[in-house]
This record gives structure tokens, C-alpha cells and sequence, in this order.
């Protein structure tokens, strides 16, 4: 299994906290495969961020939504990890809650886009552009979510299948997150 709906970033940890702290706070929310504080080797101390990882994308949303955290002391940020190939694009660290559904086929209505869509989080609504004078569709439309969470988790899949039809994420500059859909067939 992917851990991108799974491994969660820890920051603005205690100095004084280790593996071991970090991993008793999140255990109530679900089982931890994977748990670590990022050292800064030449100090040999805690770097202040560290990575939890649970077992299944319900506990990690689980954790997510119990915010506020705090852990030794300290209020701690936690957020979905990003890929390292991500981490500095200013683009994949916008908190937006709207997506751009890029490709969509004429037999794709907005009902499936709010029906797929909503397996990462409540959806606000969902639409598909048309052409104002023509009324045809114009192969592209928008999902409005509730929370940034569910955007975030939407797009780190990056493919999704609606009506036989392949979607892979990407981010847009305009800082939407970007789902294109691409026919199965090519």
C-alpha cells in the first residue's frame, strides 16, 4: 500500500522528544507502522519534525481530525507528508480546498465527480464548465471540498479511474490542485 494517504509530518516538536514519546502520543489514534524523529546528526539532537506513519488512511484521518496537538509540551503541526521530489513546490503546499478535473468526457457528469471524489473527504459541490452559448461541455471542471485535507489526500493519489476513465493528479501553477483524465484507450 502507498503510504501517501498514511505517513502524516510531525512538526514543531520538543527538542526533548524521541521515537519513543512521538509514537505514544499518535498510538491512541490508530496502530503506527512506521515512526519517526528526524535527528540532526552532528548536533545529535532532534531536528524539532519527525514522520508517523499509521496502517490504514482511516486512522491517519483519525489523527488528523483530533487537531489540536500536543505533544511534550509543545502545540505540534501535522499535515500530510509530501513526497520529497514535492517538498519545494510552493504549489503542492497550498492549502486550497478546490481541485481542477482536467480531460473529462462528455458522458461524465458532475454527480460523478462529487460521487468519486467524496471517498477523500466531504465534497462541497462539483462542476463541469460548458460553453455559455453552446451549452457543450468544455472538457474540464472544478471539485469544491469542505477542507484542505481532503483536496491534499484527492490529489497525493494521483490516479483515479471515473466512468472508465483515467485521472493522475498533478499541481497547477495557479495553485489549484490538477486532476487530469485520460482516455484508457490511448
Amino acid at each position: 500500500m502507498s503510504t501517501a494517504l498514511t505517513k502524516l509530518f510531525v512538526g514543531g516538536l520538543n527538542v526533548q522528544t524521541n521515537d519513543e514519546g512521538l509514537r505514544q502520543y499518535f498510538e491512541k489514534y490508530g496502530q503506527l507502522s512506521d515512526c519517526v524523529v528526524v535527528m540532526n546528526n552532528q548536533l545529535g539532537r532532534s531536528r524539532c519534525f519527525g514522520f508517523i506513519t499509521y496502517s490504514t488512511p482511516e486512522e491517519a484521518d483519525t489523527a488528523m481530525a483530533a487537531s489540536p496537538h500536543v505533544v511534550d509540551g509543545h502545540n505540534v503541526e501535522l499535515k500530510r507528508a509530501v513526497a520529497r521530489q514535492d517538498a519545494d513546490n510552493p504549489e503542492v503546499l497550498a492549502n486550497v480546498k478546490k481541485i481542477f478535473v482536467g480531460g473529462v468526457q462528455d458522458h461524465i457528469e458532475a454527480q460523478h465527480l462529487t460521487d468519486y471524489f467524496s471517498q477523500f473527504g466531504a465534497v462541497e459541490k462539483a462542476e463541469i464548465i460548458s460553453d455559455k452559448l453552446t451549452g457543450k461541455k468544455r472538457g474540464f471542471g472544478f471539485v469544491f471540498f469542505v477542507d484542505t485535507d481532503s483536496a491534499t489526500k484527492a490529489v497525493l493519489t494521483r490516479y483515479h479511474t471515473i466512468k472508465s476513465k483515467f485521472l493522475s493528479s498533478a499541481f497547477d501553477p495557479s495553485y489549484l490542485h490538477t486532476c487530469q483524465i485520460q482516455d484508457l484507450k490511448k
